[in-house]
């Protein structure tokens, strides 16, 4: 079994159509997900599980948003690359929708950080 790896998004959109729809950009990782899903707990950080030994802590859900994350099942994610000298070309790596399950408490305080 692979190590579990963990790492804080610093820098995120979260994006909100007029039907209520969210879309969270977040940086393009390495290889394809896996069973996405985010797990919310109401409050102000979402846990999400890009693959089941890759989660990704989203830290300060804006407090517009979190009433609407409270209410979808799932959302869509884009992966975004940043421009490099090897890869010129800002843009999006891959999308898909990931569930959305509704928590009491985020096991947070239980994983350790690797950056």
């Amino acid at each position: 079994m692979a190590d579990t790896v963990v790492e804080t998004e610093a820098f995120y959109d979260i994006l909100v159509n007029a039907e209520g729809d969210l879309l969270f950009c977040l940086k393009a990782r390495e290889g394809s997900p896996d069973r996405p899903q985010m797990l919310f707990d109401g409050k102000d950080h979402a846990l999400f599980y890009r693959t089941a030994d890759q989660m990704i802590v989203l830290d300060y859900i804006h407090p517009e948003v979190s009433p609407l994350l409270k209410e979808v099942s799932s959302v869509l994610v884009a992966e975004f690359s940043e421009a490099t000298p090897e890869n010129p070309t800002k843009g999006i790596v891959r999308e898909y929708m990931a569930s959305v399950r509704h928590v009491s408490k985020l096991p947070l305080a239980d994983i350790k950080e690797a950056n």
